[in-house]
């Protein structure tokens, strides 16, 4: 299975760091075997993961859509979308080609399995970018005081 996150727990076994994998290691037979290529990953910082969310939510809260008229109809405030749009313009996707010939950016997954702390770090840093040149109200602020206020949306998440 591409892209499965084995943790080493005590006693030097493996043990899946997520669900899709935990589900996939359930289906193998007592005494059945795996292999594959593996390599030792950079284990992520699950706290800087929860800073990120913090970022992407004090802009979702500072976000006004504005308004947009399309022949589909109006866009509706949504946060999945605005974190994917946010991971995108930032520069973190893949080009899908569609049924119908055209190419569309899709943002890259921000899991634990798909994306190593030094990636991740990154990301952060370019999606902060964005966000200083396209919330109007974030704008103004610099690096540090949007961070400060991450730094305090966290205390009271």
């Amino acid at each position: 299975m591409p892209n499965s996150v084995l943790i080493k727990i005590q006693g030097g076994m493996l043990a899946p760091a997520d669900k899709r994998t935990e589900e996939f290691v359930a289906k193998i037979k007592l005494g059945g075997a795996v292999r594959g290529p593996l390599k030792q990953m950079q284990p992520r910082n699950l706290a800087f993961h929860r800073k990120f969310f913090a970022l992407l939510n004090l802009a979702y809260e500072y976000w006004e859509p504005g308004e947009i008229n399309h022949k589909y109809g109006t866009p509706e405030k949504n946060f999945n979308r605005f974190r994917k749009d946010l991971t995108i313009l930032a520069g973190h996707y893949d080009i899908v080609i569609r049924l119908d010939g055209t190419a569309k950016p899709e943002a890259k997954s921000i899991s634990f399995g798909n994306m190593d702390q030094p990636t991740f770090d990154a990301l952060y840093q370019s999606v902060l970018d964005v966000i200083l040149k396209k919330i109007n109200v974030l704008k103004d602020m610099g690096e540090d005081e949007v961070n400060a206020l991450v730094d305090k949306f966290l205390e009271f998440g």
